[in-house]
């Protein structure tokens, strides 16, 4: 990828970020990329190709892999806070403001895959660490993939509510949040 190329990338990716995909122009995205904008449709055949490319990049997605749940330990307090811990170093607010910028009607049908990626993975690798453990007799037999649904829909939202409200809705940080809640659903389980 040539530097020019990048720099509209870039420049795309952070638009729809701040506005959205439909709010975000090409004039818009040459600006930011501080181009001519006939520079756009040389490298480029229009802002839904920009965004599908800078969609395959590692800087503009999620970069959410079994491989990063893999520093298991067998015991569910430090896994769970390893797991939310993992997803939120990845998932910031800024990537899911990118996120629901990506979501507009005119392109969500490309980038839909790739944003379902993220959270089946999650899920898909916390609904395996949970029958796993229920092998090794650490877990009672439940209803592992409402589990994970619980434990994803408690991360996510940590991460969504920062990056609509910051601060303003609430003052606990990350890893006290992820610390509380995991204990909460612990204790939760054990009570069972």
């Amino acid at each position: 990828m040539d530097e020019t190329s990048q720099k509209i990338i870039d420049a795309a990716m952070e638009l729809i970020k701040e506005k959205g995909y439909v709010a975000t122009t090409t004039k818009d995205i040459a600006g930011r990329a501080n181009i001519n904008e006939c520079t756009i449709f040389r490298k480029f055949k229009g802002k839904k190709e920009i965004v599908l490319t800078g969609m395959e990049q590692e800087k503009w997605r999620g970069n959410i892999s079994p491989a990063i749940f893999q520093n298991i330990t067998w015991q569910l307090q430090p896994d769970l806070e390893m797991f939310m811990r993992n997803y939120l170093d990845r998932i910031t607010p800024d990537f899911v403001k990118l996120s629901i910028g990506l979501r507009a009607p005119q392109i969500y049908q490309d980038t839909r895959p790739q944003i379902l990626k993220i959270p089946k993975v999650f899920l898909e690798t916390l609904i395996q660490y949970f029958e796993k453990m229920h092998e090794m007799g650490k877990l009672p037999l439940l209803d592992y993939e409402c589990l994970a649904m619980t434990v994803f829909s408690s991360t996510f939202g940590f991460t969504f509510l920062k990056a609509s409200f910051d601060d303003q809705l609430t003052t606990v940080r990350q890893e006290e949040y992820i610390k509380n809640s995991v204990s909460l659903f612990v204790k939760g389980i054990e009570q069972r």
